[in-house]
């Protein structure tokens, strides 16, 4: 199991001079960490110019930490002091810790390990950067396997807070306790894990970064709306197919073959789209095109190429869209009508009742009022707001509205029941959208007489604050329909990206078995709700950890989504965890009921 690490004595570690071999970026980004912190380091690499550029990188950022007032000159000149360089590995003869971060084959990583047994000292430790290998199988292969054990840095290393110290069978505890008193020296937080491929950051997140690629291979969706889809519907620092670019597809393909080699769950078998681009050597980044094409190789910078998509869009105009309805009277629906009437529409707000229409609408009212206290708005633009809003007892309230939106329970029958009764009230040539997570758009386009006139808009909650919205076509869908709906969410100032109509559209098709993976680490007892929440966070660079967006989300609503993605898609991987069914059915749903992965306070 992984477990939370604390200091394992008072005094300073004993790890002074440490040997980093392999000065690629990863390399590079430790080494600079450890130079600062005090520590002298030997930085080996086969490659003299490798080592060179080691060098000026680590120049180059002590520099900027200069001017930005983190270091002074003097402490600048002592960082880079303590470090030297070579291309030997007799060179780590005196260190107390030697990290490979040599590429990920298990021939290299075997032959560095065999080799320093013959020049490290007895006691010196051996770690192993390894994101995707078996430590125990490198261990294994060592004349001393009780003093190897892993050190999983995350890129890059010097922001980013989270350290996996991986034992095997073979490790021994004293030097699990020595690299962990090293880690929170050096202001990292070490989670203790087991030896299995990914461990707990990466054991999660390359299983998404996969399906993000097999969702692009099949031509779902383009790379840049299922980079922006994660982005501002998840808050994800970055989208899947721009971090694969940044880790290197063919290590991503390769940390994923030792998963898939291990599991044999389908999530993991690498998409072939990995393969094909690693095998022309379009790595990403440091080849200069992966996913994207770059500046130069290195570079950061997105240059456009033949698949950037053209700015001037389809050409199919839109229809006029003036009037707005929004049917139904929950969070969503009032977020939504909110929405359309800051951006100037007229809104007809419609319930089953004149009196849910009214609670809605005076849940606006209270909303405006919290950004009117926080400056967002004056008084009185969140008065006109307000005012454009006409809340309604019926539906027929919709005969003249250009948009109509329904935000109704997620229930086909129930959605269905009303697009047949908005197909009678609303006049002809109104769109008509449904704003559902995770039902067939299809089905509601077909209880109507108008099928072509139907499209999803699936808004985030809270919508006024979420910037995005997944359009979602059917085969029904018209063209102008289409382009009507690109142009509203334009005006309403919301992120549109288009996706087809199959479960879970883009987020919940990618975020959801993420989810229900971190579930099953929790049933086989790998890893704690804490140590997994804390090393997506810290690790992956997310807002929320996993379990900490269950219980927000709902599990129920959770086991519903998981329920319609494994019934479309027949991937046995997809299958609800058991632990979700079981605090469902035990009424344990999250936030909402006080309880759910954790227990809450009550209000």
């Amino acid at each position: 199991m992984a477990t939370p690490l604390s200091p394992q004595s008072g005094t300073p570690s004993t790890l002074k001079t440490i040997a980093v071999v392999g000065l690629g970026t990863m390399g590079t980004g430790i080494t600079e960490v450890l130079v600062q912190a005090g520590r002298e380091v030997i930085g080996i690499d086969v490659g003299e110019a490798q080592a060179a550029r080691c060098v000026a990188a680590l120049e180059a950022s002590t520099a900027r930490a200069v001017e930005r007032g983190r270091l002074t000159e003097s402490e600048r000149a002592d960082a880079l002091a303590r470090l030297r360089t070579g291309t030997d590995l007799a060179a780590a003869a005196d260190a107390d810790l030697v990290l490979e971060v040599a590429p990920e084959s298990y021939e290299i990583k075997h032959r560095i390990l065999r080799e320093l047994d013959g020049i490290v000292r007895p006691d010196t430790i051996l770690a192993t950067g390894t994101n995707a290998l078996s430590v125990t199988r490198l261990a294994a292969d060592s004349a001393r396997p009780e003093r190897v054990l892993g050190l999983h840095f995350f890129n890059p290393a010097p922001a980013m807070k989270l350290v996996e110290v991986v034992s095997s069978v073979l490790t021994a505890p004293g030097a699990v306790a020595a690299v962990t008193d090293l880690a929170l020296e050096l202001g990292k937080e070490p989670v203790a894990v087991g030896d299995r491929p990914g461990f707990v950051a990466d054991g999660l997140l390359f299983g998404y970064l996969n399906q993000a690629a097999a969702m692009y291979e099949a031509r779902y969706a383009s790379r840049e709306d299922i980079d922006a889809a994660m982005r501002l519907g998840c808050g994800l620092p970055m989208g899947p197919l721009a971090l694969l670019d940044l880790i290197g597809i063919d290590t991503a393909r390769t940390v994923l073959e030792a998963m898939y080699a291990e599991t044999r769950d389908r999530l993991h078998a690498p998409a072939p789209i990995l393969k094909q681009l690693s095998e022309a050597g379009l790595t990403g980044r440091k080849s200069g095109r992966g996913f994207y094409t770059y500046e130069a190789p290195g570079s950061a910078t997105v240059v456009a190429d033949a698949l950037t998509p053209d700015a001037a869009g389809t050409g199919t105009p839109g229809r006029e869209v003036r009037s707005v309805g929004v049917a139904g009277s929950g969070t969503m629906a009032s977020g939504i009508a909110e929405v359309f009437a800051k951006a100037g529409y007229d809104v007809v707000l419609a319930a089953r009742s004149e009196e849910k229409a009214q609670a809605a609408k005076a849940r606006i009212g209270k909303s405006l009022a919290r950004s009117v206290d926080k400056a967002r708005l004056t008084a009185e633009a969140a008065a006109e707001v307000l005012d454009r809003i006409v809340p309604a007892g019926s539906y027929d309230a919709f005969a003249d509205v250009d948009l109509a939106v329904e935000a109704i329970a997620e229930d086909l029958e129930v959605k269905q029941q009303l697009f047949g009764t908005l197909d009678k009230i609303c006049k002809p040539g109104a769109v008509l959208a449904t704003t559902t997570s995770s039902l067939p758009v299809v089905a509601c386009a077909r209880a109507t007489s108008r099928p072509q006139d139907v499209i999803g808009m699936h808004f985030f909650n809270p919508a006024p604050a979420m910037k995005l919205v997944e359009v979602v076509r059917t085969v029904l869908t018209a063209d102008d329909v289409h382009a009507t709906v690109r142009e509203v969410c334009a005006k309403i100032k919301k992120h549109a990206v288009d996706c087809g109509d199959r479960a879970g559209f883009i987020v919940n098709a990618l975020l959801f078995p993420y989810l229900n993976n971190a579930i099953k680490m929790v049933e086989e007892h790998y890893a704690s709700l804490d140590d997994i929440d804390a090393a997506m966070k810290l690790g992956g660079g997310y807002p929320m950890g996993p379990f900490e967006l269950l219980d927000v989300v709902g599990l129920d609503v959770s086991l519903a989504i998981e329920k319609v993605l494994h019934r479309e898609f027949r991937d046995p991987g997809l299958a609800p965890a058991p632990l979700l069914e079981h605090l469902v059915a035990a009424g344990c749903l999250g936030r909402k009921t006080g309880r759910g992965f954790r227990e809450y306070a009550r209000r």
